[in-house]
């Protein structure tokens, strides 16, 4: 079957089925930065434990590095990210599994719409 052979309609519900595709992996890119930001903040964490308490601490801020108020400050700050972008990760993978639905229905209604039209052109 040729393109100029299916419908406008099928043929904009395959072009709406590839922007979900795009937006889909948009999504699960976000959602692989934010659990490498989560790896990177449980690694700090773990080595802050390792530090005395009068370590002289250092955070980066755009491309300078500035002396923070101590451990605990620093814990805080990223027990607050952690928990912020655990939250952006659910959020995530919620947006993830219902365009996942979403772009198996519109699929096969597709595949539904195309087999059709390939019996009615016999």
């Amino acid at each position: 079957m040729v393109e100029s052979e299916i419908s406008p309609q099928i043929q904009d519900q395959i072009n709406r089925l590839q922007q979900l595709r795009q937006q889909l992996q948009i999504i699960m890119q976000q959602r692989q930065h934010v659990e490498i930001r989560l790896r990177e903040i449980d690694e700090a964490l773990k080595e802050l434990e390792n530090i005395d308490d009068d370590t002289v601490l250092y955070k980066s801020i755009g491309s300078i590095l500035i002396k923070t108020k101590g451990k605990e400050a620093v814990k805080k700050d990223l027990l607050a990210d952690k928990e912020t972008l655990e939250l952006r990760k659910t959020t995530l993978e919620k947006q993830e599994g219902r365009s996942k639905e979403k772009l198996n229905e519109m699929q096969s209604k597709i595949q539904n719409a195309l087999n059709l039209t390939r019996k009615d052109a016999k």
